[in-house]
Parts: C-alpha cells; structure tokens; sequence
C-alpha cells in the first residue's frame, strides 16, 4: 500500500481547483451529465486528482446512463476505500481514494457482470491519463 498523503486544509485548497475541493474534500457531488469523463470513451487509467493514486482503467469503463463515469472494478482493490454514508436520509457506500481520503463517489450492486458492481464516479475526483496507440 502507498503511503498516505496528508495535507492541511489550506494546502489542500492551494492545489486543487475549487470545484474539484468541494467534491474531494467537501463530499459534493457534481450535476449529472456536467462532469468532463461522463461520456469519454478514450483509453487510458484514471487517477486521483489530489494525490494522482491510479484508480480506474478505461476497460472496466461503462455507459450507466446515471450521469456520472461509471466503472466496474477498481484498477486496484487497494486503491479504494470505503465508508457508510447515510446523508440525504438515503443508505450508500462512499467510495474515498484509500492514500488521500478523497471523495470519489459512490458504489452500487447494479452493474454488468462479472462484479455486478457500479462505481459512480465524480469527474471532478479524476484525472485521465490517457494511452498512447
């Protein structure tokens, strides 16, 4: 496992746009359909914005149709953490980058086989390094 990344507050805001502060580090969420990577479909390894830990691969990339990336397993399992989340009188797991604590997202059990997993992911979380070729 990566050493964790901590930073103040302050540094924090110093690196990060304020958009992108407020999604990984306020726990916002961005409109549906608005984020950058919802609807690209280039190859490559999504990373985390604040701390640059690989995340997703573009191959386990889908179309949900919810507004959000959607991918349907982690890069790497230990990339990702996850944490109850009862806000909005509702019951979902947050999906947090497991080396910054960022907020990611969400995770849900209704995506495609093999992992019926769906992570909704916020494009503003994310940054796309993309593959040559």
């Amino acid at each position: 496992m990566t050493d964790k990344v901590v930073k103040s507050e302050a540094e924090w805001r110093a690196q990060l746009t304020p958009e992108q502060y407020a999604v990984t580090r306020q726990k916002a969420t961005e409109r549906p359909f608005s984020g950058q990577y919802e609807q690209v479909w280039a190859k490559g390894t999504y990373h985390c914005v604040a701390c640059g830990q690989e995340l997703f691969d573009s191959d386990a990339k889908f179309d949900a149709g919810c507004g959000w990336p959607s991918f349907s397993v982690a890069a790497n399992p230990d990339a990702i953490a996850e944490e109850e989340d009862r806000s909005h009188f509702m019951r979902r797991v947050e999906v947090l980058c497991s080396r910054c604590e960022s907020h990611l997202g969400h995770v849900f059990d209704d995506g495609p086989a093999p992992t019926g997993l769906r992570y909704c992911i916020n494009s503003l979380a994310l940054k796309l390094e993309k593959k040559e070729g």
